[in-house]
């Protein structure tokens, strides 16, 4: 059973906004902080922001801070990324993770991928 499903990604020109969305199943959305890491061509996977359960409490990375904004809907078992002000260096494939608050340590499910391209 597929447990994360995301979609959203796509390209866009730098400075501009992209929404990713990752749709869970409740049990996976009741149990876990959920959050996403990327990954670029030729680096390692690297953590970009997390959620608590609760949705009271958020984690990000110091390159999208300030940039990037995480929210769930409990409603539609969803966290959403919300990535303004996009550079080229925010290229990469964006995953969708449940794990541990508050940087998704023992991820549980990693959702399929999507790719974000930032042009200049």
């Amino acid at each position: 059973q597929v447990q994360l499903v995301e979609s959203g990604g796509g390209l866009v020109q730098a400075g501009g906004s992209l929404r990713l969305s990752c749709a869970a199943s409740k049990y996976t959305f009741i149990t876990y902080a959920m959050g996403w890491f990327r990954q670029a061509p030729g680096k390692e996977r690297e953590f970009v922001a997390a959620i608590s359960r609760s949705g009271g409490t958020t984690r990000w990375s110091d390159s999208v801070q300030g940039r990037f904004t995480i929210s769930r809907d409990a409603a539609k078992n969803t966290v959403y990324l919300q990535m303004n002000s996009l550079k080229p260096d925010d290229t990469a494939v964006y995953y969708c993770a449940a794990g541990d608050f508050p940087r998704l340590a023992n991820v549980a499910y990693w959702g399929q991928g999507t790719q974000v391209t930032v042009s200049s």
